[in-house]
């Protein structure tokens, strides 16, 4: 059973406080070097805090761990995750276990050799971040010469047959207008596109005024969304899709009750986008991940939230209050609603968007 099925049939049981036993999916920041500095960055705090990293014995362990505790997926970002001399025989362990991986890498570092090696792995998916249909859009944001880089690690796992590619963007303001191109991109390699939204953390707490997206490109993105129901989202944009996407993923935050984050050094946070001491659930290498996912004060805060203010709204049912990354980070408080969420207009009139697809009209608030 794939990710997707088991967070639709297990939403259910979240929305009424019901806690899995151990997260489905584990994002784990494998390392916090990079060879790209990146101005939205989410991971940059990591790289200038977090030094150490799990040796391959510590890893070889907490893989182990993520078996006996029957979580299906492992998320490995970083930084950039082929940065690490180690890090394909990890992905070789995993895959022992029979672990489903996903890669989320710059693509800079993918020559002919290592696609080659990624083509012969089961159990994988890879994610390559792509900010422009073009260098000037993509160069401004990752820094000179990393698109041609990137399409030529692109390139690369296509010519070597890779079967499971995405294309991830994180919509800003300065590549709103690219999405459509990067979708043909997309295409024309035979991989999926994987738009993220654009969240408060890391480095675009620095550049958050100048590169979010405003309130009518949101409801324009809602609109494309619809019209492209093959796009993949991230977890967090229930709060902002029509409710004609709302079959195709988790309708409500996985953070605490279907995932969580691990970082370089082991620390445990409930997602990647709440990296904050605040959120500090513990140490891997002080107890065991069953342990944390199971008591740790900061997951029982985020199980516990509720955001009264949202439960008489429309889209409740579609966004149980939206992201709480993104109302802590602009809001400093869990218990207030996404500041970005998008609520059906009071007439529910349809709108067209410039692409030819009917979605629900939705105006902010």
């Amino acid at each position: 059973m794939c990710f997707r099925e088991k967070a639709l049939l297990l939403s259910y049981d979240l929305t009424n406080r019901y806690t899995l036993t151990a997260p489905v999916n584990v994002t784990w920041e494998i390392t916090s070097r990079c060879n790209l500095r990146c101005r939205h960055c989410l991971s940059a705090d990591l790289m200038d805090a977090c030094h150490r990293e799990l040796d391959f014995e510590e890893s070889r362990r907490f893989i182990d761990s993520l078996d006996r505790m029957e979580v299906f997926q492992v998320n490995f970002g970083g930084g950039e995750p082929f940065l690490r001399e180690d890090f394909l025989d990890i992905l070789d362990y995993a895959h022992e276990k029979q672990i489903t991986t996903c890669v989320s890498t710059n693509g800079t570092m993918v020559d002919e050799a290592l696609a080659s090696r990624l083509a012969g792995m089961d159990y994988m998916y890879i994610q390559v971040s792509l900010d422009g249909a073009a260098a000037d859009a993509n160069d401004a944001i990752r820094g000179k010469g990393t698109f041609e880089r990137v399409i030529s690690g692109i390139e690369a796992l296509n010519r070597h047959g890779f079967p499971n590619l995405s294309i991830n963007t994180v919509v800003m303001r300065s590549n709103f207008r690219e999405i459509l191109r990067i979708y043909e991109l997309g295409r024309t390699y035979g991989a999926k596109t994987r738009l993220s939204r654009f969240r408060p953390s890391g480095n675009a707490r620095r550049v958050w005024e100048e590169y979010r997206l405003d309130r009518s490109q949101l409801e324009e993105l809602s609109q494309f969304l619809s019209a492209h129901k093959d796009v993949l989202t991230g977890d967090s944009f229930f709060s902002i899709t029509a409710r004609d996407r709302r079959e195709l993923g988790l309708n409500m935050c996985g953070a605490a009750k279907m995932t969580c984050s691990v970082a370089p050094d082991g620390t445990v946070y409930p997602c990647a986008f709440l990296q904050d001491p605040r959120f500090r659930a513990g140490n891997i290498l002080d107890e065991s991940l069953e342990s944390i996912w199971q008591s740790a004060a900061p997951f029982e805060a985020l199980r516990s939230v509720k955001i009264a203010s949202c439960e008489e709204c429309g889209r409740f049912s579609l966004c149980h209050g939206g992201c709480p990354a993104v109302a802590y980070f602009l809001t400093q408080s869990l218990d207030r609603p996404d500041p970005e969420c998008l609520a059906p207009s009071p007439g529910g009139s349809l709108a067209r968007d410039s692409l030819g697809g009917a979605t629900d009209h939705v105006r902010t608030v």
